[in-house]
């Protein structure tokens, strides 16, 4: 039987001293308190302020204040403010100074490297007791409209969610603790000239050893073209990683493990396609590779879902010049997919004051598990939405089922990425994580254009990361 939660007594905590440091020092010897359920649970007599830090623009934010809205509805004690800090490096540096301060907000739009960041001090909430399987699973709280909602996630609720963007909670540490929540996501894909494939009889690569072929068939036809444009040298060494096996990084021990003779191999080998003009990528292009899509000086481009929109060519008298394709990118072992997972999570941080957790918790959930929410925020934004029960929105599905390769390319890419649901990959999350993601982008950069040979090229960025996390 479950708990109901009426009028409680006030847990309280003891102060903290957190480190004031500009970075959180790992060894910091000061904790904030663990969060400690009051013996009744959530009070919905007494008032209740939370705080969301984010980036989300004037388009995104509307979305997110109307569902706000709607849930302070549904629990009438609960304030919630909502604060566009800036970009995601804003929102990382402005709550570790925040922390710093045992000031931290209540919720965090951010990426994982940015919570084990967080959390070096202990400051980020593990999830485990809200879960089907927590130990508060057996709780509930009853809403203005006079509903029993149960505290944290049903077994029903976890269901909804894509298993890849739900299990990204767990990159940190040994893996025992769930850290973040799943909140908008991303991922590559290869969008394609539908129309220029068709008309050459050109098939669309599955694996690397078909894009070589291809990109060369396309140099054929056109010379003066880049047959392929990548937007992300770092996505790509990553991918290629996970697709061989080969070691990238790792949450604990020796986190930098990406320089070995698989990874040089791979490497050597795009340096080839390089030299032959096969591919261009953003850094090297000095601006995103979709524009030489767009104007048909590349006929490919792997990319972001999220920007799906940017890979659609202008009209010209009212006509699109050619239609895209969207596909899922190639791979090393097709019977194995892998495909990375991006877009940002939610976190949630420890407060002296437990009823604040709980209400953090409960916007999280309402959030994260509303098919309405979701389904608009995918809209507007361009990201996937985290659960597959979006698709029983009549105006999300409907725009799946009309998507094309010419106006509404934002669906067309969401299609193949919730067709794709389980290939997602993930790296571990740890203080360093995205030093490690910066120098392997630096590395392919230096590798392709010859600014330095392979072997000085990976042994610099080990030595790089290794010496930012000291």
């Amino acid at each position: 039987m479950k708990k109901k939660f009426g009028t409680v007594i006030m847990a309280t905590a003891m102060a903290c001293t957190i480190c004031t440091s500009a970075v959180l020092a790992t060894g910091c010897g000061n904790k904030i308190p663990d969060f400690v359920m009051p013996p009744e649970g959530f009070d919905t007599e007494a008032k209740v302020t939370i705080n969301f830090a984010h980036t989300m623009g004037q388009d995104l934010r509307k979305v997110l204040e109307t569902y706000i809205e709607q849930f302070q509805e549904l629990y009438p004690n609960i304030t919630v403010k909502n604060e566009q800090v800036g970009g995601y490096d804003d929102v990382r540096s402005t709550i570790i100074t925040k922390i710093n301060a045992g000031q931290q907000p209540n919720l965090a739009y951010c990426y994982p490297d940015h919570v084990a960041m967080f959390n070096q001090s202990g400051a980020v909430l593990p999830l485990n007791g809200f879960l089907p399987d927590g130990e508060y699973k057996d709780m509930t709280v009853t809403r203005a409209d006079g509903v029993e909602e149960s505290l944290g996630f049903t077994e029903e609720q976890k269901s909804m969610f894509i298993e890849g963007y739900w299990n990204e909670g767990y990159l940190f540490d040994d893996g025992s603790k769930m850290y973040t929540l799943p909140f908008s996501k991303s991922t590559e894909v290869l969008y394609y000239n539908k129309t220029f494939f068709e008309e050459n009889d050109i098939k669309v690569p599955t694996t690397w050893e078909e894009m070589e072929q291809v990109c060369a068939k396309i140099k054929e036809l056109k010379p003066e073209c880049t047959p392929l444009g990548y937007d992300s040298e770092a996505n790509w060494f990553i991918t290629m990683c996970e697709q061989h096996e080969s070691p990238y990084t790792s949450s604990d021990g020796d986190h930098f493990l990406f320089d070995n003779a698989k990874n040089r191999e791979f490497v050597t080998t795009l340096k080839g396609w390089y030299e032959k003009g096969y591919f261009i990528t953003q850094e090297i292009n000095k601006a995103y590779t979709s524009n030489l899509f767009k104007n048909q000086t590349s006929y490919m481009c792997i990319g972001s879902s999220a920007g799906a929109k940017n890979q659609s060519p202008e009209r010209v008298d009212g006509k699109y010049p050619f239609e895209v394709g969207v596909a899922s990118i190639p791979q090393v072992h097709p019977e194995k997919p892998k495909v990375i997972s991006q877009g940002p999570s939610i976190c949630i941080f420890k407060q002296d004051d437990p009823q604040e957790v709980i209400a953090s918790v409960l916007l999280a959930k309402f959030l994260t598990t509303s098919i309405g929410f979701q389904a608009q925020f995918s809209s507007v934004s361009g990201y996937v939405p985290v659960i597959t029960t979006v698709m029983e929105n009549e105006t999300y599905k409907k725009n799946l089922d009309d998507a094309n390769g010419y106006g509404n390319l934002t669906y067309l890419a969401a299609k193949v990425c919730m067709d794709q649901a389980s290939a997602y990959y993930t790296s571990p999350a740890f203080a360093g994580s995205s030093k490690a993601r910066e120098q392997v982008g630096y590395l392919m950069q230096a590798v392709f254009t010859e600014t330095k040979t392979i072997d000085k090229a990976f042994k610099d960025a080990v030595d790089e990361c290794k010496y930012a996390v000291g």
